[in-house]
């Protein structure tokens, strides 16, 4: 359903869970503030409204419709009503739940509608740590050839679909995530008074995520024990489940005097500013924003080769350093082989500077 001579915009549905704090919502966001209004008009479907962290960061000329629902499967009801109701150019969803809830209700839907959709990490990794994994696959498999597209972030995530559970080829695209280069730099000359003050004999690493298994933050301790430098300092940016278990894996390690967990900042720029590296160490992840961050920055990225995006990311980039595998063991020797005072070139960042990444997403919103 190409955009003809007789239709002055698009009008497309963004749909999130929530506005609070995650990888997705920020790409989501970044995207509704740079989109061609002449071409665009925007809304926005927020399942749930609690806690908007980025509630703020909308435009004003998107309009947002809270459904007032934590749960995907119980508002599949008020998203039909609304669809039927409005019947939009495209419905473009993001996160796995949701994006597999629209697919397998997509015979419900609108029919005249274009049902897109962004995976946002690994689905073999993800559906993995699930109860019956097995029936999860067969999900993926029965319902997700439904939507019309796919938006995948890294070429390693595209190909875990199409091999593992059969999606054709012919409907992904790999767009990579979006990053506001002028407005992170602005952003991290804002003196916070909670950064870390920089010390000369220090290395200040730094740390951004949820504090969920996945991020991988345990191994980073363990490696930080294993380094055996009293010079390492880390900060870790983020709240989650785990925060418990990895302030008592800090004090069994007796690295308390070299850790310290801030909690989550909506601006962590200026940590990654006064930071030496950058530290990824998860078991998987899709296609890191805080890397990108990071490359506007400047700032050397130390990450495992996590299943997902983050070996595309980095392998070309001059100051980056990849460990050998997922490990403590490994991560700590690419920490104790990492220089102080390596900086990142600005052309890292430029295949993701927002300007680039929205004008694909314009193709594909408009060409499907």
């Amino acid at each position: 359903m190409a955009l003809n001579q007789f239709e002055a915009y698009r009008h497309v549905y963004f749909v999130l869970p929530s506005l609070r704090g995650g990888g997705a919502e920020k790409v989501i966001v970044t995207l509704l503030r740079h989109f061609d209004r002449s071409r665009f008009r925007l809304s926005l479907i927020v399942l749930d409204m609690t806690n908007p962290v980025f509630g703020d960061e909308i435009p004003e000329d998107v309009e947002v419709i809270n459904l007032k629902c934590h749960r995907v499967l119980y508002v599949v009801p008020s998203i039909l009503r609304l669809l039927w109701s409005r019947r939009p150019h495209v419905v473009f969803s993001t996160l796995s739940h949701l994006n597999l809830a629209l697919a397998i209700i997509r015979p419900i839907l609108p029919p005249r509608t274009l049902y897109f959709a962004r995976e946002t990490s690994v689905v073999s990794q993800v559906i993995s740590c699930y109860a019956w994994p097995g029936l999860w696959a067969w999900a993926y498999r029965r319902f997700y050839p439904q939507l019309d597209m796919l938006v995948c972030q890294s070429c390693y995530m595209r190909d875990d679909l199409v091999r593992g559970y059969s999606f054709p080829a012919q409907k992904i695209v790999v767009i990579n995530n979006p990053v506001d280069v002028e407005r992170v730099q602005q952003l991290s000359n804002i003196n916070h008074t909670a950064a870390p003050t920089t010390h000369p004999t220090h290395i200040h690493l730094l740390a951004i995520g949820r504090l969920t298994r996945e991020k991988g933050l345990d191994l980073l301790i363990e490696a930080l024990a294993i380094c055996h430098k009293p010079s390492l300092r880390l900060t870790i940016l983020g709240d989650g489940p785990l925060l418990g278990d990895l302030e008592k894996l800090v004090l069994s390690k007796d690295l308390q005097n070299q850790v310290e967990f801030a909690g989550f900042q909506f601006n962590p720029y200026s940590y990654l500013r006064q930071s030496d590296a950058l530290v990824l160490s998860s078991r998987y992840d899709g296609f890191p924003n805080v890397v990108l961050e990071a490359f506007a920055c400047g700032i050397p990225v130390i990450a495992t080769p996590s299943p997902g995006g983050v070996v595309e990311m980095l392998s070309d980039v001059p100051g980056c350093s990849i460990a050998n595998n997922v490990s403590a063991t490994s991560l700590a020797e690419a920490i104790v082989a990492f220089s102080k005072g390596t900086r990142v070139p600005a052309s890292a960042v430029k295949p993701y500077e927002v300007a680039t990444i929205v004008k694909r997403y314009e193709e594909l919103l408009v060409c499907g």
